[in-house]
């Protein structure tokens, strides 16, 4: 079989901040027999690690995750990853492969006293009975830095082995005391040959469909490419085609039933974590690359999410001088007026303006030479490269500035048929210093030719 989560957080099936029983479905001993009505998802969840598919980074011979449950080894550990892959399924499983108790709690109703009433439960469970008891702790990230705290010394004592189950970076999520006193554990979304692994099994298997049903081919295509990595999204879709398909008479689950029977598969995207910062990572790298499809698919996808359109916007606005700058002078008008657009219009419209701003970004010569003149002038001024105004360029309007030579041999440019003069502007410490260097792509060509006139005449009489 393959990893699963919990069946109370199927995607799609309530609110994310919902408040119910982890999994109220299965017994919380793993290899206690199942309800024949419970989930499917719930009835194929593995008992060994044996009967895991997926996640083989974590389960070779040696590794810590089988250690902990071959060896009795008290290790607390945060699983990460994303949903369906499998982060109660291991809890179970560590907890009913060897002689320990079991105890849950979930970060969205538990507060510091139900932390302290389980460890009190522990260190008496412990002392009388020799017992240790895994406490698993699902969506820990919504726990508070005072409740994360609370499980610190249960946790270096020994006295729980806690395995806490995340869905966003534990690294910006978590505390760095509970993070050094526990293993990190990362699962991945599973692939298509675990997916269509687990769909076999559970057509076939006494456990799931015991054989009642079979899955066309397109509907098997699609199905994978509906579960996106998430075994108990594959499950749940199966279970409603094949309840359709048994309703109507029929034994085999075609396209149109599997199509008919689920919902779209619900956006992973978390606006609070790192899947946030991931993807308007991707749509930046996809600009800065010039792919315009993949670029949109990314706007789409924050779109879609309920991202909101003004950082998008800011993030055009930014991409726009960080990386086309001069190369394309228009870059930068497009990016502001698609975040004007975003002010004026507001959503659903202004996901058109925002498009039009990622496509003329993604099509636009690229150039960082804005931002690496900025980085390497103020580079110099923290260290210390600043010197004196030239006294010529000094502020002469004031009473008494003419005694103390400000402005003496200003050259007024705009009094030259060019309308450039030869004239010192850095102090004495950076005459001759570069820092724009165009590209020479798009408009940056015709600026590097200017550029290298302009210089010339500038610091002609100035070297």
């Amino acid at each position: 079989m393959t990893l699963f989560e919990p069946e109370g957080a199927r995607a799609g099936t309530m609110p994310a901040d919902a408040s119910v029983p982890l999994d109220a479905s299965v017994p919380l001993d793993a290899s206690a027999p199942l309800d024949a009505s419970a989930p499917l998802a719930a009835r194929m969840r593995p008992r060994t690690l044996d009967e895991v598919v997926g996640q083989e980074h974590l389960l070779g011979p040696g590794s810590p995750l089988r250690r902990l449950v071959e060896g009795d080894a008290p290790m607390s550990l945060i699983l990460f990853g994303p949903p369906g892959t499998g982060k109660t399924t291991l809890a179970l499983i560590v907890s009913s492969a060897t002689n320990r108790r079991f105890e849950q709690l979930s970060a969205l109703n538990a507060g510091v006293k139900d932390v302290r009433e389980v460890i009190a439960r522990a260190k008496a469970e412990l002392t009388h009975a020799g017992r240790q008891t895994v406490l698993f702790i699902d969506e820990i990230h919504r726990f508070s830095k005072t409740q994360q705290d609370s499980l610190l010394a249960a946790v270096e004592a020994r006295h729980v082995t806690l395995v806490a189950a995340t869905t966003e970076n534990p690294f910006f999520s978590l505390v760095s005391p509970l993070l050094s006193r526990s293993l990190l554990l990362t699962l991945q979304p599973l692939d298509d040959s675990a997916i269509a692994t687990l769909i076999d099994r559970a057509l076939t298997s006494e456990r799931g469909l015991g054989g009642a049903v079979t899955l066309d081919d397109d509907a098997r295509t699609h199905l994978l490419q509906l579960a996106s990595g998430d075994a108990r999204r594959a499950l749940t879709a199966l279970e409603a085609a094949a309840g359709t398909t048994l309703a109507d008479g029929r034994a085999s689950i075609d396209l149109a039933t599997l199509e008919q029977a689920i919902d779209t598969a619900a956006l992973r995207y978390d606006r609070d974590g790192d899947q946030h910062y991931d993807v308007v990572s991707a749509f930046i790298k996809s600009i800065r690359g010039s792919d315009a499809d993949a670029a949109l698919h990314y706007l789409a996808r924050m779109i879609e999410a309920g991202e909101d359109p003004r950082f998008i916007a800011r993030r055009l606005v930014v991409h726009a001088s960080e990386d086309i700058g001069l190369a394309d002078p228009t870059a930068l008008l497009a990016a502001t007026a698609a975040a004007q657009a975003v002010q004026l219009i507001g959503m659903p419209e202004a996901r058109i303006n925002l498009a039009q701003a990622t496509i003329h970004l993604a099509l636009a010569p690229k150039s960082n030479a804005v931002v690496a003149a900025i980085d390497a002038a103020q580079a110099d001024v923290r260290g210390g490269l600043a010197g004196a105004v030239p006294p010529a360029l000094r502020d002469g309007h004031y009473k008494g500035a003419a005694k103390l030579g400000h402005a003496a041999g200003y050259r007024y440019p705009h009094d030259d048929p060019d309308g450039v003069v030869g004239q010192q502007y850095p102090p004495d410490e950076l005459m001759g210093r570069d820092y724009y260097t165009p590209a020479g792509r798009g408009a940056e060509k015709a600026v590097s030719e200017r550029l290298a006139r302009l210089r010339a005449i500038v610091r002609r009489r100035t070297r």
